[in-house]
């Protein structure tokens, strides 16, 4: 009897000569959100971006489990642990993404099953157009606030990466195009959810009224009691009657007083760093 032969075994794949390295292809969408203790809203957030390719998280060492539910969620999280700023904060984070577009969201921010559908195709046809405006519907205490002056609201939040940049503001930055480029327009919302509570409202207030105060102390601007009380009446006669507050009824009124105070609050805290550094 022929004994069977035994086919040769298959070659090992012949190794890549020294030197040359294999790079992933470049991701054609990062979304890039920046938090500190965001637990509450960092999983919805993330939910609404899963069509992205690539999600980068900066954290500013929160205290809660934000940035364990980011990593177990598939984001890649980095933390920085001290706090530059909003404007520097997010040009951190913009410089950590590797895609052709960056999306840069807040963590109480979702982007809806429309607008989703909207930017996937803006990224797939890879337009001329290198910026988008979002606009954005806010809730406040559970209404959604379609007057007040914060609606129709339109954020700059999507572009081609190397083409745009955050401002340096410590509070209220925003994006720079480079020079010449075009601002387009998506249609469908992206959902706020900023303010669940009063509380929320109080927090962001204060922290956004000590920021802007600081930066406009830092430049030498002057104030008095009697701009700051004139600066909250224009609010509320702005955001109310010009903006038809009135027409979201009992928390339309609320939004209104509450941006009044928020006015108030600035200009206040820039009076009392000048009396401070001249006493």
């Amino acid at each position: 009897m022929t004994p069977q032969s035994t086919p040769p075994a298959a070659e090992p794949p012949s190794p890549l000569p020294a030197g040359v390295l294999v790079s992933a292809p470049q991701p054609q969408l990062s979304v890039v959100i920046i938090t500190r203790n965001e637990a509450a809203n960092i999983l919805a957030c993330l939910d609404s971006v899963a069509f992205a390719d690539e999600v980068v998280v900066l954290d500013n060492a929160s205290t809660d489990d934000t940035a364990a539910l980011a990593r177990a969620h598939g984001a890649r999280v980095e933390v920085a642990p001290d706090w530059p700023g909003f404007g520097p904060q997010k040009n951190r984070a913009l410089a950590l993404a590797r895609g052709r577009w960056v999306l840069s969201l807040d963590a109480d921010e979702r982007i809806s099953p429309g607008l989703a559908q909207e930017i996937q195709t803006v990224v797939r046809q890879d337009p001329q157009a290198v910026a988008y405006e979002l606009p954005r519907l806010t809730q406040f205490c559970g209404q959604w606030i379609r007057h007040c002056g914060w609606t129709p609201d339109r954020v700059l939040r999507l572009f081609k990466r190397g083409q745009a940049r955050f401002s340096d503001d410590l509070v209220h930055e925003r994006v720079l195009l480079n020079k010449g480029q075009r601002l387009f327009a998506l249609s469908t919302p992206m959902l706020h959810f900023s303010y669940p509570t009063p509380a929320h409202y109080w927090r962001k207030l204060e922290t956004y009224s000590q920021a802007w105060a600081a930066q406009r102390h830092a430049q030498g601007q002057r104030t008095s009691m009697g701009r700051a009380v004139a600066a909250a009446l224009a609010a509320f006669v702005r955001s109310y009657v010009l903006r038809r507050g009135f027409l979201d009824g009992a928390m339309g009124f609320a939004v209104c007083t509450m941006q009044a105070q928020a006015a108030f609050g600035k200009y206040f805290a820039l009076y009392c760093l000048q009396r401070q550094s001249n006493p």
